[in-house]
């Protein structure tokens, strides 16, 4: 045996489905590995930003720790308490490294570096709402703290303010400085305060706030110059009022006016401010956060870590290249032995065992049915070439025999030789013209002439050809045609179809029987069909009756006048016109043999 062409690699089936195998483990470990580094990074944003937002929250409260207090003492307690609330170490140290107040354990090493410094005279405007634009933290307020008394009585004309703004805009309310002084607040903001109730009372300061203003404009004096010590017409910050107070926005007035003399001016102030409320808040200190028990915070990709994912993902892709190799070789194994027996030659193709119930098994069990399929024709071929050497050899050998008897003088050849000789003749060609056709219908070549042919016409054609023999064997022939009936045909093999039909009918129909043809027209299909009441077939006959040279018994052996292929030029030329050819029949009670084809979808003028 021959071998087979070897299989390129890349071609190969098993190789493809290692590849494929590769593939997908290759997108599903990457795609796994991106989804959990997007959805750890999510998480990690998301705990950063509530740490960031704790920390603010850390440095704003401890910020005004320090700008309501001059020193750090008593802080540890809210250390401790934020601590805990935030789960964040926090440690304050002053400048020179000194430690204030550390919510870790003695001893413990601070962070790195420092996160913020705590200075409510310099701090972040967004560590507190309303903070200064000169970055002093509004609750540091140090001289301008008002006494309960002084409290009590700017909180009597805040009410009465408020009472006057209710009357006129509808809504208000109060709020109360980190001072003390208590400012009213109009529906439509603090600056939305009507005329009438723009008195001046309430934002007149008091005697404390016009000690402290004294003080604070003493301190301005020097870095303004000559100009801060001419009078009011010359200085810049004549007419300093409450807007000057901390936690008291310039909008919030109705008396006082912004500060002239441009940037300087607003520097010399800023200094001045801070440095009258540098004696009443804490000194400047480092803040130090970091996670408990010095954790680090967020995901840390470590080269441990890192080795982690890369191991995962070997392995992943290692099982997986196992079990498709496993699965591969599964289905590459019948499929070789499928090969295998394919190359066989013709003479020793053998089946193959079914091991599966997959596409593979249903392709093993497909190579098992054509084999034998192949075996049955291989059968057929031989019985065929037998057949048909039988079928010539009988009426060659009375040729030859007659011949030969005449030739010696044996015999005259007298009229009646010759006619037997000349049927013996015709015998020969009509099996031959059979064969032709049948071949040609087997190749496809089959040439139909196809036009509209009236049923009726056809039927009464075949029984004219065949009346004189019916007549002379007794038998009755009876037509049965649906009137206006076309079918869609070649009228010449149609004749030789019915031909067949009712000679074989007429053949095996004793005297005294019927042969009916009939044709009528059942939805978009003519039927045709020719009845007898012969001896019939029996039911295990009946599948056999279109194969080729198959008789069912000696009354239908070459003596009758049949070949054994007008039943199987019958299907030939049937099928040819799109249709089909059954049979049915009972012992000794005749056959029908039903011919179903399609009707002619247009008639021509000489259809009635």
């Amino acid at each position: 045996m021959t071998p087979g062409p070897r299989i390129p690699w890349r071609k190969s089936l098993l190789v493809r489905l290692l590849l494929t195998s590769v593939a997908i483990a290759v997108v599903s470990v990457g795609a796994t590995a991106w989804l959990a580094v997007q959805t750890t990074t999510r998480a990690i944003q998301e705990e950063r930003g509530q740490v960031l937002s704790d920390d603010t929250d850390i440095l704003r409260r401890l910020s005004g720790f320090a700008a309501a207090h001059p020193d750090w003492e008593g802080v540890h307690s809210s250390v401790r308490d934020l601590s805990r609330t935030t789960g964040r170490r926090i440690a304050l140290t002053t400048e020179a490294g000194r430690i204030i107040a550390d919510s870790a354990a003695p001893g413990t090493a601070l962070p790195a570096r420092a996160s913020a410094t705590v200075d409510p005279l310099n701090t972040d405007t967004s560590t507190e709402p309303g903070a200064q634009l000169a970055g002093i933290d509004p609750r540091a307020v140090g001289p301008y703290r008002l006494p309960a008394a002084e409290r009590a009585r700017v909180k009597a004309l805040a009410e009465k303010r408020l009472a006057c703004v209710r009357k006129h805009l509808g809504d208000g309310r109060v709020r109360q400085l980190p001072s003390g002084r208590t400012v009213v607040i109009a529906d439509g903001g603090e600056a939305a305060v009507p005329s009438p109730c723009a008195d001046g009372a309430l934002n007149t300061p008091t005697r404390t706030e016009q000690k402290a203003l004294d003080e604070l404009l003493a301190l301005t004096a020097p870095c303004l110059g000559p100009d801060g010590r001419k009078g009011q017409a010359a200085n810049p910050l004549a007419g300093i009022g409450v807007d000057v107070i901390p936690g008291l926005t310039a909008a919030a007035q109705d008396t006082g006016r912004p500060l002239g003399g441009g940037r300087q001016t607003q520097d010399c102030f800023d200094d001045a401010r801070r440095s009258q409320l540098d004696p009443y808040v804490a000194p400047r200190a480092r803040l130090y956060l970091g996670a408990l028990g010095q954790q680090p915070v967020g995901f840390d990709l470590s080269p441990a870590n890192k080795a982690k994912i890369v191991g995962v993902a070997g392995l992943v892709l290692v099982v997986t290249v196992a079990m498709t190799t496993v699965v591969a070789i599964r289905l590459v194994r019948p499929l070789r032995a499928l090969t295998a027996a394919a190359q066989q030659p013709p003479q020793r193709h053998t089946r193959v065992a079914v091991t599966t119930k997959d596409e593979t098994g249903y392709l093993a069990a497909a190579f098992n049915d054509l084999t034998a399929r192949r075996q049955q024709l291989e059968t057929q071929r031989k019985a065929m070439v037998s057949d048909i050497a039988h079928e010539l050899r009988t009426p060659l050998t009375n040729i030859r025999g007659w011949l030969e008897v005449t030739r010696d003088g044996l015999v005259e050849p007298d009229p009646d030789l010759i006619a037997s000789l000349h049927d013996e003749a015709l015998l020969l060609q009509h099996i031959i013209d059979d064969l032709q056709d049948l071949a040609a219908a087997d190749a496809g070549t089959l040439a139909l002439h196809r036009e509209p042919v009236r049923a009726d016409d056809l039927v009464a054609q075949t029984v004219s050809a065949h009346r004189t023999r019916a007549e002379s064997s007794d038998i009755h022939l009876c037509t049965h045609t649906d009137p206006g009936l076309v079918l869609d045909a070649d009228p010449v093999r149609m004749r030789q179809v019915l031909g067949n039909l009712t000679s074989n009918a007429l053949r095996h129909t004793p005297a005294g029987g019927t042969v009916t043809l009939t044709a009528r027209h059942v939805g978009d299909l003519a039927v045709l069909t020719v009845e007898d009441t012969g001896s019939g077939i029996a039911a295990d006959d009946l599948p056999h009756v279109f194969e080729r040279f198959w008789r069912a018994e000696k009354s239908r052996s070459r003596r009758t006048g049949g070949s054994g292929l007008g039943l199987s030029i019958v299907r030939q030329f049937v099928e040819a016109h799109e249709g089909a050819v059954t049979v049915g029949s009972e012992p000794g009670k005749g056959c029908v043999f039903t011919i179903r084809l399609p009707r002619a979808q247009h008639t021509d003028r000489r259809t009635p």
